[in-house]
């Protein structure tokens, strides 16, 4: 029964992205393509002073990404620490400087992290002004990014890659603000609430008095599923029957985390000219979702103990209307994307199911990832991959006609150690500066031992991989943490984009070389499978050592 009511909800979905792909798909090509511009398009770029025909260098593209993200921070961080004389403050007052500087790099490097309760911090002009709007922007960057990586495999002899203020008010007008608006409305349906109420108090049976809160939240949830975003309205994110009402609603939310990250692979093939290579890469993608979440729900299932058996399955920290099955499913997708949004509180999952989402994230999120950046961290892997193929042939390695040099190959290398070591610097830190320790030890961690190192580690997974969900088991609302996660948010968000875009300039200033009899197909099997051996390989096992301290170490004892 347990098993037919997994595939059943996995093929639900299966079809229903099936379905989405190749029309999504071909509609950010076009979109990222065509020479025509909207009339409010046009009318931006007038008050911007961009011309939208112009196109740019790697660096000047990066410099765009740069100057807009600070200045998001800049306008989040200044938001919180004015809360008290904006409408719609509901009473709150200003949020701490070190909270508001922990918050607003969340919001903008698309983490959503967060350090707080948010339904009794954040008033509703934050809410929607800062974070809100971040949700939208700062997912319309991935989207950029990865489309400026694929135009450096499609592009020949050219120093530019487009132009980064076109793409991203592309992405935000033409994809992401329409789904949105669209999906809030099916959410609305689903019993996802949406109003200005405030605080209502009520009288329970019991006779006490207890306050229920609203908020503008169908609006918001939409925004941070389809973008990847993951920042919950409510303390209880999604697990919260205000965000997420009911299985039906779990499941639509499934949809809207994995629609874009699981399409843009047809965007990529038709951008590259091969609706082939588009469908190697989903292969992949796909391929290590389904193995990573059938390994978390049989963890989850089979949970040891008598109570978990007697429930059929662990059940702590999960919602009953959701149980086993849809917790599993949401887990693996929020931590195989960047959502971080979760209707189960991960910390409560067993000791190999908390790992399984740890991984997922270790990963570098690629199957399919975040909103373009999962696409973009994806192609670097292949880059490897291609390059290794090369040196068993032992000829030059090309990926789409391109030539993988020395100088690709240190960028894609340089990539992909970024967020290892963030993160495990972030944990060692934690745990090898005494005072800090001692803070650590002392305030955050409630769960000592090998669980409190866990905590600690899928944090820092947590905040150097951009996803935002939590342990929820620590407190992370202290100097410490708010610094060195911000810290290891922000790094682990620009330093890759740089060699992302780096790598883009270097392919597009390429001419393509012509396929010969040694040249490795890389829309057959036998790359799908390389391709998923390096993406286990080079990312998930660098953290072998850290997870037998932790979570591998407390499944066993």
């Amino acid at each position: 029964m347990v098993l037919a009511l997994a595939v059943a909800q996995v093929a639900a979905l299966a079809l229903i992205l099936a379905a989405l792909y190749r029309p999504l798909g071909d509609y950010m090509a076009r979109t990222f393509t065509t020479d025509h511009d909207l009339k409010v398009e046009r009318g931006f770029y007038r008050v911007i002073g961009v011309d939208p025909k112009s196109e740019q260098t790697w660096q000047s593209y990066l410099r765009g990404v740069l100057a807009f993200s600070l200045v998001g921070v800049l306008i989040v961080y200044g938001l919180q620490r004015a809360q008290a004389a904006l409408p719609y403050a509901l009473g709150f007052p200003a949020i701490p400087p070190g909270l508001s500087f922990n918050t607003a790099i969340s919001f903008v490097t698309n983490t959503n992290w967060q350090s707080y309760s948010p339904d009794v911090t954040m008033g509703y002009a934050v809410q929607m002004i800062g974070l809100a709007v971040q949700n939208f922007v700062s997912a319309a960057v991935g989207i950029a990014v990865a489309i400026a990586l694929v135009r450096g495999f499609a592009r020949r002899r050219t120093g530019t890659l487009g132009n980064f203020w076109v793409d991203l008010t592309r992405a935000l007008l033409r994809i992401l603000l329409p789904l949105a608006i669209v999906t809030a409305v099916v959410l609305i349906g689903t019993g996802v609430i949406q109003n200005f109420h405030g605080f209502t108090d009520v009288t329970t049976i019991t006779g006490a008095t207890q306050s229920i809160p609203g908020g503008p939240v169908a609006s918001q949830e939409a925004i941070k599923l389809l973008g990847t975003n993951g920042g919950g309205f409510f303390n209880a994110n999604s697990s919260h029957p205000f965000e997420n009402p009911s299985a039906l609603s779990s499941l639509f939310e499934n949809v809207l985390m994995l629609a874009i990250p699981f399409s843009l692979p047809r965007t990529f093939g038709r951008m590259v000219g091969d609706k082939r290579q588009g469908y190697a890469i989903l292969a992949v993608m796909a391929t290590i979702f389904l193995v990573s979440l059938t390994a978390l729900t049989l963890f989850e299932v089979h949970g040891a103990g008598t109570a978990p058996q007697l429930a059929g399955g662990a059940m702590e920290g999960k919602e009953q209307r959701f149980g086993v099955l849809a917790s599993a499913l949401f887990g693996s997708t929020s931590t195989l994307t960047s959502t971080g949004a979760v209707n189960a509180m991960h910390d409560s999952f067993t000791s190999f199911g908390g790992m399984m989402n740890m991984i997922n994230m270790m990963l570098g999120e690629v199957a399919p990832g975040g909103v373009g950046s999962g696409l973009y961290g994806m192609l670097i892997l292949a880059v490897i991959a291609v390059f290794i193929s090369g040196l068993l042939v032992g000829r030059t390695p090309e990926y789409l006609g391109k030539k993988i040099g020395p100088r690709e190959i240190k960028l894609a290398s340089l990539y992909i150690l970024v967020t290892p070591t963030l993160v495990l610097l972030g944990t060692a830190l934690s745990f090898g500066i005494p005072a800090v320790r001692s803070d650590v030890e002392g305030t955050s961690i409630w769960n000592p031992g090998l669980h409190g190192l866990s905590e600690v580690l899928y944090a820092f997974t947590s905040a150097a991989n951009n996803n935002g969900s939590a342990f929820a088991g620590l407190t992370a609302n202290t100097p410490w943490f708010n610094t060195a996660l911000g810290v290891a948010m922000a790094l682990g968000r620009f330093v890759p984009i740089v060699f992302v875009l780096a790598l883009a300039g270097s392919l597009a200033a390429q001419d393509k070389v012509p396929a010969t009899s040694g040249t490795l197909p890389t829309h057959r099997p036998m790359f799908v499978g390389l391709l998923i051996g390096v993406s286990i390989i080079v990312t998930a096992l660098t953290y072998f050592p850290v997870l037998a301290l932790g979570p591998l170490a407390e499944g066993l004892h």
